[in-house]
């Protein structure tokens, strides 16, 4: 499994991991598993997307509550959490299954964070120097950067719907390898990306579908229309619906790149499901996905 595959293991919501275990998490804390446990001795800090049992001591990340839950090694953990990634993810962010008491997401409390973008050094060079991404695609696209209270430099990722309403933001780490790498709203819908472009689409024109916004953001700035579903892994019920309908409705065709390994050939016969005209296109070798396509095309270079 190539390294940045077992990165997004890693990245597994804890807490969805342990519910789809059939674990019972309530306010971040959870039977422990590993002894007789009657008090809730296990805790999951979401933060660092780890758990801990202060009464027995275990401790670790997604793959290592697998490995302990299952008495699976290493090999076996990563393929049972690789087949159940999708039901994860889907359960965490869809069907609210972690803590309830959390408010419903609020677009008035994040829009104003987005009207006048600032992007910090850290983000400039995340989005230019590495990722060569045009300037007007990250203004059309209206990513903006913070710290958090510890210094901890974050790319802001909004999610609008058609009419351009917020209803989702996505936040990533620029501090490499750091975990978890992206963090959510409580309640943010972050499903299809970029829907506002639909509205920019001509008659017969080539809708590209891209894995995760940074593909989106390459697909763009190589002068393409283009959407995200946000990973391999995550392709909802409520999306698939969509693209039916805009199937249907839409006067366009549909393309992709999808990537180079095994989830990213699944998401495709997933789409093509519902998209019949869906087209294939075939990355090189040597390129994982289409940002890294981008980067060796040298379009903006």
């Amino acid at each position: 499994m190539e390294k940045y595959e077992l990165q997004k293991l890693r990245d597994l919501p804890i807490e969805g991991v342990a519910e789809r275990l059939g674990l019972r998490v309530v306010r971040h804390k959870c039977l422990c598993p590993f002894h007789d446990d009657h008090h809730a001795s296990m805790s999951f800090k979401v933060s660092k997307n780890t758990f801990r049992c202060f009464v027995c001591g275990e401790s670790g990340g997604p793959i290592d509550l697998v490995m302990k839950y299952l008495r699976k090694d290493f090999l076996d953990a990563t393929k049972w959490l690789t087949e159940g990634a999708a039901l994860v993810i889907t359960s965490y962010r869809y069907n609210d299954i972690t803590p309830k008491e959390g408010p419903p997401f609020d677009p008035s409390r994040y829009a104003r964070f987005f009207e006048r973008p600032w992007l910090s050094p850290e983000a400039r060079k995340f989005l230019f120097d590495e990722r060569k991404l045009d300037p007007r695609v990250v203004r059309w696209c209206r990513l903006t950067s913070w710290r958090d209270k510890h210094g901890v430099p974050w790319l802001q990722t909004p999610y609008y719907d058609r009419e351009y309403k917020l209803i989702g933001i996505q936040n990533r780490n620029l501090v490499k390898g750091a975990t978890p790498r992206f963090r959510f709203p409580q309640g943010a819908e972050c499903g299809i990306y970029n829907l506002p472009v639909l509205n920019l689409l001509k008659p017969g024109e080539t809708l590209y579908i891209t894995e995760g916004c940074s593909d989106c953001w390459a697909m763009l700035s190589s002068g393409h229309k283009a959407i995200a579903i946000p990973s391999a892994t995550l392709l909802s019920k409520k999306d698939k619906e969509l693209l039916e309908t805009w199937n249907l409705k839409l006067e366009t065709k549909f393309a992709m790149y999808p990537d180079n390994d095994v989830p990213g050939e699944r998401l495709f016969l997933q789409l093509k499901e519902v998209l019949p005209n869906l087209e294939h296109h075939q990355l090189p070798a040597g390129c994982k996905d289409y940002s890294e396509y981008y980067l060796k095309l040298g379009v903006r270079n």
